[in-house]
């Protein structure tokens, strides 16, 4: 008789069959003993490099956890075929899930755990050819106690549970991360005790350059994206009287401004897609994925802020959470209030012409009116220290930094151009077919994306032999489903794009930058020298692509079997996303000839990994060359000051310290930290609370 049967027949059985070692309820505590006290065990970051990888070459290695019972145990890598799981916006434990922890369990009947006791924290889709099939990958955290008091029964299998590195997962405390705002409370709480200063002035202990209460530190934070509102916060937060200037204009005029770009093709030079209120990520896809850490505290931080802010909580969980333009607009409103509750002051169309510098320190700023002809009803303003949060548009800001002997290092970053397909093609490519659950965003299936690299060797090893000064990386950046193509530019003579998309990503076009990694080999080449020779390189491709698309922000293009083959078709160019207009161009003409031949090679290698890249309704646009910053301002690690000018805190993507709406975040969030410490508000190591702070530069986006 088979198992099955014999649980028919007899139901009786059925609860001992199942769990023959099952416990009582109530946990009997072990008897007192009295043991020599052990050295702790390394675990993370603190363990030993040959430690490390011996975990690594043995994925089955167990490491001992004192009590199994205490704390939570993490579950990595539970596969979900698409036809068993709800779909991309159903985060919570669906009966397919459920299976698949008992499994890892080894528990015998999934339908008896309950739900209640397990959370989702990481919810992603695996779509690689090298699958079956799409799986959905979930990340599930095990609260202990609740499972036992839910289901005493399971108290053999976590008994058995053991760590298995990448899957299983001890740890003591849940994960749990607070908003910045609470933070910022919380450490004023810590920095309560105060000690009294000359004039019986209350100061906080253990300062570098402690202000009085009775008078707040006044900061100056230039730019108003995502490392300058999260600076401006945490300064406010702790206490300092913080005005935020921003030449651009606030969502609700910028809004305007660039619905006049589109319509009627009025560029306004200071509110336009890259300046104004929440900087150049506003008007675009709203990424939030970061190659700085997504776990890290620093991250969570901001994730957190972003959800109190009016953030879907999706985006905490999301493998590849993005906002889209749409939601960006009203969470910048909900920051502003919450800001301008705390005292902080905006001033929008307000531009920061100079630096006022005494004694080699930063002691203010002249303005102006971006609405007004430049340097017209100038004033001068006086601050504590300077936070410069300037987006990488600002070339002016580099000039004016550059005719104060600021230190400015060029760096390298990438040009090149948006590719755009239609966006079932790549529906078609990445899911084959289950292509029609997408839905336009509305199905199980996300919008697809894709990303891509290749190396071109100088020598022609990996690649062609090019006539350029090193090899160079080719790949694709801020790939947008659903989105379309919309100009950048800030001056009406240079001609420069990016890719946006909305929350439900519905477009029927695909948009990406292909690019091309420059670096200072090149700039030389082309005989541009000095700190702003990436500046020069990317108006010189700005300009030629204006003259190529014959002015009035029309933007040259060829369709990608054109540009392999070298030859501008007379056939009619497929339909794209950009409103300006295109114009038919041999595209070839745009850049040297060791980067079009990068860009050549690497599309052909591209087909190789999504069958259909390259596709007569695939068109390339130029030019991309905002990528990053082209130069860096060097600052000190700890204190985030520029090591040429005190007083002076560059931060975010215009300082060559982030890439993206959440690396920029992050450095503003840190270097406010660092500021208040500096300058009396609060004490302690930050660093202890969020980790150590880690830029795009390090970890490269």
């Amino acid at each position: 008789m088979s198992i099955a049967s014999n649980l028919i027949i007899n139901p009786t059985n059925v609860t001992k069959f199942l769990f023959p070692q099952s416990k009582p309820s109530v946990i009997r505590p072990k008897p007192l003993t009295i043991q020599c006290a052990k050295r702790s065990k390394r675990t993370g970051k603190l363990r030993y490099p040959s430690e490390k990888k011996k975990l690594k070459s043995n994925p089955h290695a167990q490491i001992g956890v004192e009590n199994k019972f205490v704390g939570f145990w993490r579950l990595s890598k539970l596969g979900i075929s698409v036809h068993n799981d709800p779909g991309k916006d159903f985060l919570d434990i669906s009966d397919a899930l459920l299976q698949e922890i008992a499994n890892v369990l080894k528990f015998p009947v999934a339908s008896m755990l309950p739900p209640e006791a397990f959370t989702v924290i990481r919810k992603s889709l695996d779509a690689r050819k090298s699958q079956k099939e799409p799986k959905f990958m979930y990340t599930v955290e095990i609260d202990v106690n609740k499972l036992l008091s839910l289901e005493p029964r399971t108290w053999d299998f976590i008994s058995r549970l053991e760590p298995r590195v990448g899957l299983i997962e001890h740890v003591l405390h849940e994960r749990v991360s607070g908003d910045l705002i609470g933070m910022a409370q919380d450490i004023k709480k810590i920095n309560g005790a105060t000690v009294t200063g000359e004039g019986g002035h209350s100061s906080y202990e253990g300062s570098t350059n402690s202000y009085p209460t009775t008078k707040k530190p006044k900061i100056a934070v230039v730019g108003s994206g995502p490392a300058g509102l999260f600076s401006a916060l945490v300064l406010a937060e702790l206490g300092a009287d913080v005005t935020i200037i921003e030449r651009g204009e606030a969502v609700e005029q910028r809004g305007r401004d660039i619905g006049a770009l589109v319509v009627r093709r009025i560029l306004q030079p200071e509110s336009n897609f890259c300046f104004g209120e929440g900087g150049a990520g506003t008007w675009s896809d709203g990424k939030l994925v970061t190659r700085i850490g997504k776990n890290s505290g620093s991250v969570l931080a901001v994730m957190e802020t972003l959800v109190r802010f009016g953030a879907p909580k999706s985006i905490l969980v999301d493998g590849k959470p993005h906002l889209g333009t749409d939601r960006l607009i009203p969470l910048l409103q909900n920051f502003r209030r919450h800001l301008q509750e705390l005292g902080v002051t905006f001033r929008f169309g307000t531009r920061v012409d100079d630096l006022l510098i005494e004694d080699a320190f930063v002691v203010g700023v002249k303005v102006s009116s971006s609405r007004e002809i430049p340097q017209s009803n100038s004033q001068k303003l006086q601050y504590d220290a300077v936070v410069l949060a300037v987006g990488h548009s600002a070339r002016d800001v580099y000039q004016m930094l550059l005719s104060h002997n600021v230190d400015l290092i060029r760096k390298d970053f990438a040009v090149g151009f948006r590719i755009e397909h239609p966006q079932e093609l790549i529906n078609s490519i990445q899911y084959s077919g289950l292509a029609d659950e997408v839905r336009r965003g509305r199905g199980k299936l996300p919008v697809a994306d894709y990303k891509v690299v290749e190396y071109v060797s100088k020598d022609g090893v990996d690649g062609p032999s090019t006539s350029g000064p090193t090899g160079r990386s080719c790949y694709s950046f801020c790939m947008c489903p659903g989105g379309q193509v919309v100009l950048t530019s800030t001056n009406p003579a240079e001609l420069c794009i990016n890719g946006m998309s909305f929350s439900r990503r519905a477009s029927k076009w695909a948009n990406a930058a292909l690019v091309v990694s420059v670096s200072s080999n090149d700039f030389d080449a082309l005989n541009l020298h000095g700190p702003l020779a990436g500046v020069e390189l990317q108006r010189e491709f700005e300009r030629r692509a204006a003259i190529m698309g014959g002015g009035n922000f029309v933007v040259p293009v060829q369709t990608v079997t054109d540009f392999l083959e070298n030859k501008l078709s007379e056939a009619n160019v497929p339909p794209s996303s950009y409103r300006l207009g295109v114009k038919a161009a041999n595209l070839h003409d745009l850049f040297p000839v060791h980067i079009t031949e990068a860009l050549q090679y690497s599309i052909s290698m591209f087909e190789k990994e999504l069958p259909g890249f390259i596709s007569k309704n695939a068109i390339l646009h130029g030019v991309e060359t905002r990528t990053s910053s082209p130069l860096q301002i060097p600052r000190s690690g700890e204190t985030y000051e520029s090591t040429s000018l005190k007083g002076l805190y560059p931060v975010g993507e215009g300082a060559g310290y982030a890439g993206g709406i959440v690396s920029a975040a992050v450095d503003g969030m840190h270097a406010g930290f660092a500021l208040a410490k500096n300058l009396g508000l609060h004490r302690g190591d930050i660093e202890r609370i969020l980790g150590k702070a880690q830029n795009a530069i390090s970890a490269k986006y």
